[in-house]
């Protein structure tokens, strides 16, 4: 195979490439006999070297032109064709697959069924993937307990959905430097146990994750006897956060109260 060859063997490999974006096998064909030629072609010219049907040609084609990357002119009777370049081509894609993927962010799907089902989840990614859309899709309310360090990576979109009228809540293991209304740091009495994240919205879903053999590990529920067990969990420590700033150190003066508190707060 000689260098000519190569490269009209190399252009066709990568034009093919277009079936991946969303392109029909004939629109590639049909793309490439236009694109391989310095002149508009008619359409018995693009049938001869695209290999498409006769049958079939006029309406790739028209599919061509309504995706913006054939162009179409009249020459007296005769209607030709010619291909918009490559890199315009590439252009268009990325620019319809991000606006695409922006759309897609926007787009919310309720749950018209309560599932009582828990599902596991294993990795630290996605567990920090549902927190956030989570968040994103909450409609009324948010309570969400975690060590300041996890919690940080959440407070912009925290603090966004107080301001689209959300209830937010937050319980910061360590403190938290945020613009929230509701927020309560607890500064842990002893050394802090391995972390933990709890996160309940619109008091129906609930997400609780914490570090099992260094590796995080989380539950996600809608079942309502424990979303309910968890919101009270949530309130017993914010509770116990404001008891101990408030009265610490005359509790911890009692051994007993103090190795209960010990226990009750992480």
């Amino acid at each position: 195979m000689n260098g000519e060859d190569r490269k009209k063997q190399k252009g066709r490999l990568e034009l093919h490439m277009l079936q991946k974006f969303g392109f029909t096998q004939y629109e590639s064909q049909v793309y490439e006999a236009i694109m391989a030629q310095d002149e508009p072609l008619d359409a018995t010219t693009i049938v001869a070297a695209s290999n498409v049907p006769k049958a079939k040609i006029y309406e790739v084609l028209n599919r061509l032109i309504d995706k913006g990357i054939v162009l179409t002119t009249m020459d007296g009777k005769k209607k030709l064709y010619m291909a918009v370049d490559l890199q315009t081509v590439i252009h268009k894609i990325k620019t319809d697959f991000d606006n695409d993927i922006e759309a897609l962010k926007q787009y919310k799907i309720k749950r018209t069924f309560t599932d009582e089902h828990i599902w596991t989840l294993k990795d630290e990614s996605s567990i920090a993937s549902n927190i956030e859309q989570l968040i994103e899709e909450a409609d009324s309310s948010i309570l969400f307990l975690a060590w300041n360090e996890r919690m940080e990576r959440y407070r912009e979109l925290l603090e966004q959905k107080e301001r689209q009228g959300v209830y937010v809540e937050v319980l910061a293991v360590g403190g938290l430097e945020s613009s929230l209304t509701r927020k309560y740091s607890l500064i842990p009495l002893l050394d802090a146990p391995e972390p933990s994240q709890l996160l309940i919205v619109d008091h129906t879903y609930l997400l609780f994750a914490g570090v099992e053999h260094e590796s995080w590990k989380a539950i996600k529920t809608m079942s309502k006897p424990i979303v309910k067990a968890m919101t009270d969990y949530f309130y017993h420590d914010v509770a116990l956060t404001q008891i101990t700033k408030k009265y610490g150190e005359q509790l911890l003066q009692d051994e007993e109260i103090e190795r209960l508190l010990t226990r009750l707060i992480y």
